[in-house]
């Protein structure tokens, strides 16, 4: 990824943070993502990382590496991975653009804070992908990348913090399993109430709410156990809402409620955790527990 322009970009926000001191903002290696600025909007996604190509250029230069390598029988998905993963072509890996898209759609121009998490970057790009691959990615909120940065995108940039990958059947495989629940029925369980929290409308992990929804999913095993124990009931899961807590006491706490229809009667019964989304990465208030309408 071009470093002077990305520079560009990073000095923008840190100069806004910084406008009413005389001390001038600082404009650091792209690769460190530079500093937070005062008032961070933070970001947890969960989407798809893809590595492209930012200008013609680049992309002839990775054409003429994968030309003097071993390829043959390779896709071009693993033959990308496998030049960008040696340690001396890390200099093309650096000039990459790394996007993370969500439900399809190009989302956000990945920048890893620290240079080291460029690998964390390269294994999310996958030898084989497949629709079913989920990554995770926490961060600052940066400025819309400029055109020139990413082969034309102009879509917000992220500074990256954390990156953690993995497949779906291993993310709902590693959640715990009540005793009494079949493997295959628990699974469908699982992988609904996911697939709710990722279709959310417009859930860019950009959002307060959609932070807490996010971080409920990967990190909050309960909510599927519950979700099981409603459809064994004969309920369905009728709808998940995420609004702020009057209980914060001065922090950014949201009630995130889930709400259980009978199939029979339309009764309607209710789940509801807290999370607080203060900072960037939540946690977990209150656990899951009976919500009642005030």
């Amino acid at each position: 990824m071009n470093a002077d322009i990305v520079n560009e970009a990073i000095g923008s926000i840190e100069a806004a943070s910084t406008e009413d001191t005389p001390e001038p903002a600082k404009k650091p290696c792209a690769c460190s993502g530079g500093t937070t600025p005062a008032n961070p909007k933070y970001v947890y996604a969960l989407g798809r990382i893809e590595a492209r190509f930012p200008s013609v250029s680049v992309e002839k230069e990775y054409a003429q590496l994968v030309g003097r390598s071993n390829a043959s029988g390779m896709t071009d998905h693993e033959a990308l991975h496998a030049v960008l993963s040696q340690p001396q072509n890390r200099y093309l890996a650096r000039q990459m653009c790394f996007v993370m898209s969500i439900e399809g759609m190009d989302t956000y121009v990945l920048v890893p804070r620290d240079p080291a998490d460029l690998d964390r970057l390269i294994e999310a790009t996958r030898s084989a992908p497949s629709p079913l691959d989920i990554d995770a990615v926490v961060g600052v909120l940066g400025p819309v990348a400029p055109p020139t940065v990413c082969g034309g995108l102009s879509i917000p940039i992220v500074f990256v913090d954390q990156v953690y990958s993995f497949d779906r059947a291993s993310l709902l495989g590693a959640i715990p399993r009540p005793d009494d629940a079949g493997e295959k029925q628990f699974m469908a369980t699982a992988d609904e109430v996911l697939e709710r929290v990722m279709q959310s409308a417009d859930n860019a992990g950009a959002t307060d709410a959609h932070r807490a929804l996010n971080y409920l999913a990967l990190r909050y095993p309960a909510i599927y156990a519950e979700a099981f124990a409603r459809h064994a009931a004969n309920f369905s899961l009728a709808a998940i809402d995420a609004r702020p807590s009057t209980l914060g006491n001065g922090r950014n706490v949201f009630d995130v409620v889930y709400a259980f229809t009978h199939r029979q009667s339309d009764f309607t019964e209710k789940r509801f955790c807290r999370v607080d989304v203060t900072d960037q990465f939540p946690f977990l208030v209150t656990k899951l527990s009976p919500y009642y309408d005030k």
